[in-house]
This record gives structure tokens, sequence and C-alpha cells, in this order.
């Protein structure tokens, strides 16, 4: 496991800016406004060839009345159990504060080591570190990240507090779960619910989540990471520069980053929602292999099968998807998402052999031949799976122009009669003799 490194201080001292600088991306979410991150961001960093988990979280401060500030100081409080070292964060221009005290006493209980860090001394005033020794935390390192001074020494006093690196150490690839849906659907509250703790800030009111949260966890002996993203609204209810802009485009790169997708809806409403249809449209369009989570089943205005078939009307796009009706409130059926996520993704990493892909295409052609075109006729040679996460076929023909997309259709049909590829989208190349290489 690598070591996990919890970024913590009051609101608005360069936090989620230093954690971007790290991380070489823009993750976390950076604004003037006090208390943007509410939760805990997670990335994978690398320094002098050690590497570490990185947690951004939200901005400690007693005195605000920010009704989310007894959820951040919890989540900090789990970061900072669950962290090998404490980046404590203060902001050298304003001087040693009453919050900065009161987090300075929280971190002496952790008995976790604390590189103490003073950020915004954009002209280098080691001076201005001086004060913070008062804190007990040892020496203060100066640090401007807008102009990316001293940035290495903070970092060589981070992983100096590393343990040894031993020799066979693996970091083997984990699977990544995107939780999408719109806000208030109950995609925290499963998130919860799935790995058996309060790890995600739970909340009521629209909009909670604003970034996507990566949260590592083993189901069935397997790594995985949960990415609770925020909820996407419609577009033209985001300022594209606003803060839920930013997050609409999170969740869009969770979606494209991820190995599998879990689309959340709410079993509580009649129909799906323009929103809901145009995330499904995303995630079928991004070629993830997906489960519709049907959540808040506890409060179903309709019978299963009634339901069933209006997903199916509103999903006729993606009408291989596959669902599971859930209470994240009770926890009914909770235990299904994980069996099909894992179904959905080996559906998706199914290879099928030559061989069989060409019976199956015979069998297709002899059934239904591709229509006839400006009195030219198709030959199709054969078919070969290219890759897979969509599985993705190449299908040899003479011209590709005589292959419509009403016949690859069907051959798609042919081939998802004959092997299981419930829950992923699939995808056919026709390629002609006239096409390169």
């Amino acid at each position: 496991m690598k070591p996990i490194v919890a970024i913590v201080g009051r609101p608005n001292v360069g936090k989620s800016t230093f954690f971007n600088k790290i991380c070489g991306k823009r993750i976390s979410i950076v604004d003037d406004t006090p208390g943007v991150t509410r939760d805990r961001i997670y990335a994978d960093a690398e320094w002098c060839g050690r590497e570490f988990t990185l947690v951004d979280t939200g901005g400690l401060d007693s005195k605000s009345d920010d009704k989310f500030q007894d959820d951040i100081r919890r989540q900090a409080q789990i970061a900072i159990n669950d962290a090998h070292v404490i980046i404590f964060l203060v902001d050298g221009r304003g001087g040693v504060t009453a919050t900065d005290e009161e987090v300075a006493f929280l971190l002496k209980r952790s008995k976790t080591p604390v590189v103490l860090v003073v950020n915004k001394l954009d002209k280098f005033e080691v001076e201005n570190t001086y004060e913070f020794y008062s804190l007990g935390l040892g020496d203060p390192y100066p640090l401007s990240v807008l102009q990316s001074k001293g940035i290495g020494d903070v970092l060589d006093a981070i992983v100096s507090h590393f343990p040894e690196k031993k020799e066979g150490d693996l970091n083997d690839g984990i699977t990544k779960i995107a939780i999408v849906g719109r806000p208030n659907v109950g995609k925290s509250s499963l998130v919860n619910r799935l790995i058996g703790q309060d790890r995600v800030v739970v909340s009521n009111i629209e909009g909670t989540t604003r970034d996507s949260i990566l949260v590592p966890f083993r189901f069935n002996k397997k790594d995985y990471a949960l990415v609770d993203t925020a909820g996407l609204r419609r577009s033209r209810s985001v300022e594209h520069e606003s803060i839920e802009g930013y997050s609409v485009l999170r969740t869009m790169n969770a979606i494209e980053e991820a190995d599998i997708v879990l689309f959340v809806v709410s079993g509580n409403e009649e129909k799906l929602t323009e929103q809901d249809v145009r995330i499904a449209g995303f995630v079928h369009e991004a070629g993830k292999p997906s489960v519709v989570v049907v959540n808040k089943w506890d409060e179903k205005s309709k019978a299963k099968p009634e339901f069933e078939k209006m997903l199916s009307q509103e999903l006729a796009f993606m009408d291989y998807y596959q669902s599971v009706y859930v209470s994240a409130l009770t926890g009914a059926g909770v235990g299904q998402i994980m069996e099909n996520a894992e179904r959905v993704y080996e559906n998706s990493s199914r290879r099928i052999s030559t061989g069989l892909l060409n019976d199956i295409l015979h069998e297709a052609i002899l059934y239904f031949e591709p229509q006839v075109k400006g009195g030219r006729k198709a030959k199709i040679k054969f078919i070969t799976e290219a890759s897979t996460n969509p599985p993705t076929f190449v299908l040899f023909v003479n011209d590709a122009k005589l292959i419509n997309f009403s016949y690859t259709r069907y051959l798609e049909n042919k081939l998802r009669e004959r092997v299981d590829f419930s829950g992923t989208p699939i995808k056919i190349i026709v390629r002609g003799k006239e096409d390169k290489e």
C-alpha cells in the first residue's frame, strides 16, 4: 500500500492549489471562496522515486457558520487517522490564528508525523515563519505554491517519514468504478453503504458533493476504487466557469477514466429525467460497462416490471444495460451492486476466438445478407476482435461504404445472442480493402 499524505489546515490557505501542483494536474477545485473543498480528494503523486497518495481535505474553522463544517471536521479527522504523514498548511501572510492553534492541538494528539508548511510567502520571507514555532510542531517550511518556491524541501521532508521501501512491493492496478447521476439521487449514501463507513459527506442538500472522490476498497480479494462524483446538472443551469461547472467536467473525466460506471437513478420518480438520459448517453458514448442502480426503491411509486419497462424505453440506445434495485437507506439490494459490476466488467474484458466469431458471422450472413447498394454487393471476408473494454471488432469487407449502420446493428445483436455482452457496449469497425492498415 502506498503511504497516505493528508493536507489539513483552515480554509483558503492554499491546500487545493498545493494538491494540484504536486499531482501535476487540476484534480482539486481551486476557488477563492472559503470551504470549496468539502470532502477528501485522493490522487497519486511521486517524488524521487517514492510514490504516495495525496489527500486534500476541507478547511477547518470552528468559528464558521458553514452548515457543512461538522462534516468537514469529521472528514478531516478520518484523513488524519488514515495518514502516514500530515501536511499542516498555514498562511504566512496572516500569521498564527486561533484556528491554527486548534488544528495544531488536534494534530499533536494524533501521534502522526506532521510537516508544518507556511504558504503564501511569494517573496520567500523566511522570517515570517518564525512565529509558527509556537505551534509546537517542529521546524516550519517556507513555501510559495504560486511561485513554486520551497516545494522540493517540503516533499523531501514528507518522504523522509515514509517507511523504508521494501524490494518486491508492487502497486497492482486498481479497477476504478465511477458513480454518476443527477444531484440528490443518493450516490454518496451508496458509497458509504458499499464500503461500510462514512467516507463521503452525505446531505439532502442538492449538490453537496462538488469533487470526484476516490475511495479505495477491496471486494472479493480484488482492489477497487469508488469514484463518487458531483451530480450532473442541466448545462443551461451551470455557468462554464462556476464551481458546479468544474464538477461537471470532473464527472465527465471520471467516466472517461473509469473501468466501470454505476449510473444511479431515483426509483421514487415516475420516469427518467432529461438529465438522467443525458448522463446515460455520456456513459454509452464513452464505451464503459455499466450498471443502472435504481436507488430509493424503499420509496417506490411503481412495481418493478413497470419501472423496468420504462427504463427499457428511455434507455433504448443502450439496451444492453443491467439494472439493480436498491435502497441506500436500508441497505436492501446493495450487495448485488458489486456482483453486477464485476460481471459487466468481465463481459467488457471478454476475448472471443476468431474461429467462433467467424462462425457467428457466417450464420448471420446466411440468415440475412447486406443489401445491394448502387448495383454493388458487399463481400464480407472475416471478423476479428481488435481490443477489449469495450469489446471492439473489425469487420473486413470489399468496400466499407456498402455496410450501413442497420447491418452492423444486426451483427451486434447476433454477437449478443451467442456471447454474454450484457452491461457493456460493443463496437464494430468496418474496414474495406481501400482502408490502410
